[in-house]
């Protein structure tokens, strides 16, 4: 053993100088030595630029997508409604959504803003174009790339647990979901465009890594790639380099070596780079919702914070088991055989019961947005109709809290509303035929709840600000709670239920926010929901849904208490068929065919003989479908009697016997082997550390 590990070190050495005495031989050479150094790079370069700008075409076309339900710009139909009006000179401060060029379908079809008939006619223009934007979201699905429907996360932790799903991070695929994922953000359902980003960022790696031969033709190196790209899409998704690059590390990764982590870095580097030139938001941010809030948080309110932990885990675990019941449901009936009808019933009912209420009829990320703010001087949102005292002088900055006005409790009722149906319609919308990202809704449930528990200590505090826990921190006059800061919390708490996420959770909601000082009351909601969630199922959304659709996957954080050997758990057992194995020397290409055809399984152990079952190597299946097609058609007196060899010398044959089949490049000599007395939780970390498909058992050879 010992003389084959020194000669493998000898021949790496060997390749290394001969590498480092032709860069002296030519200039060409040098620059070829340069380029493959540098590959790594330029494929992360590649990757955060085109992830980048993919995410930054998406945001504007959502943006203008989402506004032309409701009307259209007559200076440039390509305006947003905010773009519409920036260019207008008529806008006052406090009008400033309302400008004589954007123009409501009433007024533009039949000339009335106000009345019934107007509500009527933007209501049903609100619906169609909902309609129309999902159905062709669905059909462009179906009908080009199939695997563009989903989130994505489950099927890329599946890959890059080293499965291979063929054509998954396709060209097409790429495409196709960069098109849906901005038809249905816009059409109004509850799901957010953060998961499918991922799958848009590994696609783009994949393709980059197909034009390096380096990556090519090596799968770990390949997934060493889609590591990094997954960091650079949630880079993009929430303009949180660092978080993205800790979500591929707790979340995506399998294996994650120190070289992956500096890659990781400069492709979300790069990626947040761009978006920020692009400036999608046209406020200088990665994210639509930046807040800043410049009160501290008190001891006595983690009691609060708490609890939206607790309510985020019970959320989380609601979600998870409903979701999938319902997936279930449908991969089981016939529901399934009609993904284009199921579509659009979900996207009309979301449409109708949507309009009516404020806060569900504007995009989720904008609803989010309004609820993370915090209600300052020039604030003109509903959330911030509180009474204010006339004989006050008015700081900016820093308006003590006040006693709630009508425009306040009007929006609690009407943001419980919106819980309940956001609530219940992302259950049935997350794992339909079209992309659709989780991040989004959870936040958003989180920060319904927070902001309305936020409102409600707010107020407690005003009317009761003598009772024992306010009376420290809460002097009449003072600024001392931020509902804003609640619905931060609850948004973090939510996500951290479904997800199961920690560390990256709390890194990327403070990157989102810019809220430095508030991470410890992210910490404390997260770890909350993550242990109330964790006491009533281990799995997250992603793991469950990988369950559901039956991928391969040992997930690296599950404990094995196994006290089984190898031989305990191996195939076939006593009583089954023996093990279908190919010999070196002594079968026909006509066997082979049979065997291939009799059995389903992807490779087969190639032994000495029937007799001595002596391990040689091992072949896969697909590569000998190939291997035999191509000697059919190319080679000359290849029959189905010629014997097929593993060898290097061919077998001594008779004088009239057909031409023989040399198979030996297709063999692995090295195949992964384990003895039959392993014990079984070592098996199972070697197939988690090294992503293995198979492993052989051996006794004595």
């Amino acid at each position: 053993m010992l003389e084959d590990a020194v000669q493998v070190g000898g021949l790496g050495r060997d390749a290394a100088l001969q590498i480092t005495s032709k860069s002296k031989e030519s200039i060409w050479e040098f620059i070829k030595s340069l380029l493959d150094a540098w590959s790594g790079w330029v494929v992360m370069l590649l990757i955060g630029l085109l992830a980048g700008t993919l995410a930054g075409v998406i945001d504007l076309a959502v943006d203008w997508m989402t506004d032309l339900k409701e009307g259209v710009c007559l200076s440039a139909f390509w305006y947003s409604h905010e773009q519409c009006c920036w260019t207008s000179n008529e806008t006052t401060f406090e009008d400033r959504d309302k400008c004589p060029l954007w123009q409501k379908w009433s007024e533009l079809l039949v000339n009335q803003s106000e009345g019934a008939s107007a509500y009527i006619l933007n209501y049903l223009m609100y619906i169609l174009w909902a309609l129309l934007f999902a159905f062709l979201a669905v059909s462009l699905v179906r009908v080009f790339a199939p695997y563009a429907c989903g989130s994505g996360i489950p099927e890329i932790k599946t890959i890059l647990s080293g499965f291979i799903i063929r054509g998954y991070l396709g060209k097409w695929t790429l495409l196709i979901k960069t098109v849906t994922l901005v038809l249905v953000v816009s059409s109004g359902l509850s799901l957010g465009k953060e998961g499918p980003l991922v799958h848009v960022a590994c696609c783009c790696g994949n393709f980059f890594s197909s034009l390096f031969s380096k990556y090519s033709k090596n799968e770990g190196k390949r997934r060493e790639v889609l590591s990094a790209a997954a960091a650079a899409g949630v880079s993009v998704a929430f303009g949180a380099p660092i978080g993205g690059v800790l979500f591929s590390l707790e979340e995506v990764s399998y294996y994650f070596p120190l070289k992956t982590l500096w890659r990781s870095f400069f492709a979300a580097l790069v990626a947040a780079f761009t978006l920020r030139s692009i400036n999608p938001f046209g406020n200088s941010r990665l994210v639509l919702f930046y807040v800043e809030y410049h009160t501290p948080w008190y001891m006595a309110e983690l009691f609060p914070f708490i609890l939206l932990g607790v309510f985020g885990g019970l959320w989380g675990t609601l979600f998870i088991r409903c979701n999938i019941a319902w997936c279930r449901r449908r991969k089981t009936t016939r529901l399934g055989k009609y993904p284009v009808l199921e579509v659009i019933v979900v996207t009309a009912i979301t449409a109708i019961i949507a309009y009516p209420n404020p806060y569900t009829r504007q995009s989720t990320s904008e609803l989010i947005s309004e609820l993370f703010n915090d209600c300052g001087a020039l604030e003109s949102s509903q959330l911030c109709d509180y009474i204010n005292d006339p004989n006050m002088t008015r700081p900016v900055d820093d308006i003590p809290d006040r006693p709630a006005g009508v425009g306040v409790y009007t929006a609690m009722w009407q943001l419980a509303l919106a819980l309940i149906f956001k609530i219940v319609v992302t259950i049935f919308t997350f794992g339909m035929k079209i992309p659709s990202g989780l991040f989004i809704p959870s936040m958003a449930v989180g920060a319904i709840a927070g902001r309305m528990v936020g409102i409600g200590v707010e107020q407690l505090a005003y009317h009761h600000h003598d009772w024992i826990i306010f009376r420290n921190w809460c002097r009449p006059g003072a600024d001392c709670v931020t509902p804003g800061l609640y619905a931060m919390v609850g948004a973090a708490a939510c996500l951290g239920g479904v997800t199961r996420m920690t560390v990256s959770l709390v890194v990327i909601m403070f990157e989102l926010t810019g809220g430095l000082e508030y991470i410890v009351p992210l910490m404390a909601a997260a770890v909350t929901s993550k242990w109330v969630a964790d006491a009533f199922g281990k799995e997250g959304i992603y793991e469950a849904h990988i369950h559901l659709n039956g991928y391969p996957f040992l997930d690296v954080k599950d404990e094995f208490t196994h006290r089984t050997l190898a031989t305990d758990v191996m195939r076939p057992r006593r009583g089954e068929p023996p093990l279908s194995v190919l010999t070196q020397d002594s079968m026909t290409v006509e066997d082979v065919e049979t065997l291939i055809k009799e059995t389903d399984y992807n490779g087969f152990p190639v032994v000495v003989s029937r007799d001595s079952e002596r391990l040689i190597g091992f072949a896969q299946r697909r590569e000998l479908i190939l291997a035999i097609k191509n000697a059919r058609q190319r080679q000359e007196g290849i029959v189905s009697n010629s014997i097929m060899y593993f060898t290097e010398e061919p077998p001594e044959l008779p004088a009239n016997s057909p031409h023989p089949l040399k198979l030996r490049r297709i063999l692995n000599l090295s195949p992964f082997t384990v003895t039959d007395h392993t014990p079984m939780e070592t098996v199972v970390d070697i197939f988690r550390k090294l992503g293995l498909r198979q492993c052989l058992v051996t006794r004595s050879g």
